[in-house]
């Protein structure tokens, strides 16, 4: 699904076969989930082949590193360059990237590491969570307190509250789960971030304990744009009770409709609300259809 024989990725300098951009069984990352990456497509459009926001998404990866002490040696216009040339030598132009620096060497202590290493992977990759309106259930799981680790940051570490959060929530017959955070206040899915829409306005959880998604912002700038109000605050699960529709936002997911969350059943098609209205106007962006958000 991933790569084949013919593969290419970018590993510490050199385009290999991705077959052979490997670790040690005896790296820091692999043992302790000490590792930043991110999730960013690329996408065909008249002008060509477009990375959505590369600029944004390696200064988050910059960030990250930086939020766990982990050294990053390459520039964001090196990333950037270097995701053009990968996409190009797997004859991709419609694509996922996932760009993952690691510690690499072998290093049991929980100490940071003075050394990384940096891949760059591509593959074809579908909506993450497909294009049906999903059921969610509000997990039993938290998202992780912010005092603990660095929320903001995207660390290989924290998808094991996904991971375990999801897999409950599909194990109960559901489509995937809904995080609350430490204090009952709905966060975000496993891997999306969660709006709601009432009397033609959007509510969506602030920063805190969420990972402010790009497309989550890419999706609040458009909204603005078009003179739709977008509140940003604290809710409860039962405030879902006065929603008329919901959606998720992420890079893999895009934009996905919710057609419910537990026992509450929003009626209204997905097309036919401003989440609906929005994914039509984030794929316009992002295929280089639209003006308005530059690319």
């Amino acid at each position: 699904m991933y790569y084949s024989a013919d593969t290419v990725a970018f590993l510490d300098g050199e385009f290999v076969p991705a077959a052979q951009a490997t670790c040690g069984v005896y790296a820091q990352s692999l043992h302790y989930g000490y590792a930043v990456f991110e999730g960013i497509r690329a996408y065909s459009t008249p002008a060509g082949p477009r990375i959505f926001k590369a600029e944004e998404h390696f200064e988050r990866l910059h960030y990250s590193c930086r939020a766990i002490g982990l050294p990053l040696a390459y520039s964001v216009e090196e990333l950037t360059r270097i995701s053009y040339e990968v996409l190009e030598r797997n004859g991709l132009t419609d694509a996922y990237i996932r760009p993952l620096v690691f510690a690499g060497a072998p290093n049991m202590s929980l100490k940071a590491a003075s050394t990384s290493n940096v891949l760059v992977a591509v593959w074809e990759w579908g909506k993450y969570l497909g294009d049906q309106s999903l059921r969610l259930t509000v997990s039993p799981y938290e998202r992780p307190n912010p005092k603990a680790v660095p929320i903001e940051a995207k660390v290989a570490g924290h998808y094991v509250n996904s991971i375990i959060a999801s897999t409950e929530a599909k194990g109960r017959g559901y489509d995937e789960a809904l995080l609350l955070d430490m204090h009952g206040h709905v966060a975000e899915g496993p891997g999306a971030n969660f709006f709601f829409e009432r009397q033609g306005e959007l509510v969506t959880p602030p920063a805190g304990s969420i990972l402010r998604g790009i497309t989550r912002n890419t999706i609040i700038d458009l909204a603005r744009e078009a003179g739709i109000t977008v509140t940003e605050r604290f809710f409860g699960p039962e405030e879902l009770r006065t929603a008329e529709a919901a959606f998720m936002t992420g890079t893999a997911a895009e934009v996905i409709g919710i057609a419910s969350v537990d026992d509450v059943v929003f009626e209204r098609p997905f097309q036919q609300t401003i989440g609906g209205m929005l994914a039509r106007h984030y794929h316009a962006l992002v295929t280089g259809q639209s003006v308005g958000v530059a690319l």
